[in-house]
């Protein structure tokens, strides 16, 4: 079949589908279980309008049961079995293998000052951006690069990222911005990402230019959105830029800072394209989701592998639900 001819065919079998099914469950939610008629019309309209929210709902929680709860349970269970004893039960021997583990101790590590350097960084820096691009003639220019990097893939920013780290023999022409620049001032080419720590430092440089732009654009807007008045008062009182903006500006808009810092943490939990692009988790540059990769597809040990995606998970958890709740707390 012609892939166009395969899409709309597609496309018209899935509208007709939920066509269908928001039409015939809410007929036999009108007409068979709650008719509006009878001695009981007023129960069950009142019962019907309860359940037809459910009805719109159902379609999601059907698709994020089976798309989410589904392999969480699954991803557990497989932490507990062991794949060479034929998916036998064998409890907890995963995670004691796991952290028997020196890899897992150093993703452990990385991953931790990851959580400290990135999200600070790239808040800051965008807080930054956002201040001062609205204090310039050329500030729509500016925002639009430094946001564009959101537009780029993770994998795709790696390769850009490799580049600008490139190394080549000494007598050679250096196409890598740092090492060209290093061997303009006088020193030897390096190979950046094998230098440890500093190593880790230049990977989450990529995170960092990417999530500055989204920093950048959030809180952009709170700032945007202070009252005139104050900084006018404080202006007034004779305030200068410096204590206009971390004492009148970043107080008002504490609660945006907050939320942008941990969701940029929820992706520095998560980071993994980065690290397999450019150092493959060598050099001392392992992180949790990389080694969950190494344990799950190459090394095809499904047991230590669930169970490092079982840490991930539990490492997120907290800090998605925190944001939920906040998000709510803010909407009321």
């Amino acid at each position: 079949m012609h892939p166009a001819l395969q899409a709309v065919l597609t496309i018209v079998i899935g509208l007709g589908g939920c066509i269908g099914y928001f039409w015939f469950s809410n007929q036999l939610l009108d007409k068979v279980l709650f008719p509006p008629r009878g001695p009981n019309i007023g129960r069950n309209i009142r019962r019907a309008e309860m359940i037809r929210p459910w009805l719109f709902l159902f379609p999601a929680i059907f698709a994020l049961g089976l798309y989410l709860a589904y392999p969480v349970v699954a991803t557990f269970w497989l932490s507990l079995t062991d794949r060479n004893q034929g998916g036998a039960f064998v409890g907890l021997a995963n995670y004691q293998q796991m952290l028997r583990e020196a890899k897992f101790w150093e993703a452990i590590r990385n991953n931790m000052l990851w959580l400290i350097v990135v999200p600070a960084a790239s808040t800051g820096f965008g807080l930054l951006a956002a201040q001062l691009t609205d204090r310039i003639r050329w500030g729509n220019l500016a925002k639009s690069l430094i946001f564009m990097p959101m537009a780029i893939s993770f994998v795709g920013a790696s390769v850009i990222w490799k580049l600008v780290y490139d190394f080549r023999p000494i007598g050679q022409e250096q196409i890598g911005i740092l090492n060209a620049f290093w061997v303009w001032l006088g020193g030897a080419p390096q190979t950046w990402l094998t230098i440890t720590p500093w190593n880790n430092f230049l990977l989450m440089m990529v995170l960092i230019w990417i999530q500055t732009g989204f920093a950048m654009v959030i809180l952009g807007a709170a700032l945007r959105g202070i009252p005139e008045e104050t900084v006018e008062a404080a202006i007034v009182d004779g305030a200068n830029p410096f204590q206009i903006f971390f004492k009148i500006k970043v107080p008002q808009i504490r609660s945006t800072i907050v939320v942008v810092w941990t969701t940029i943490t929820l992706v520095v939990l998560k980071v993994f394209d980065i690290v397999l692009a450019m150092t493959n988790g060598q050099w001392q540059t392992q992180v949790l989701a990389n080694y969950m990769y190494d344990k799950l597809f190459r090394a095809f040990d499904w047991g230590v592998g669930s169970a490092a995606a079982m840490v991930i998970m539990l490492l997120v958890s907290p800090i998605l639900v925190w944001n939920v709740i906040n998000a709510r707390r803010e909407m009321r």
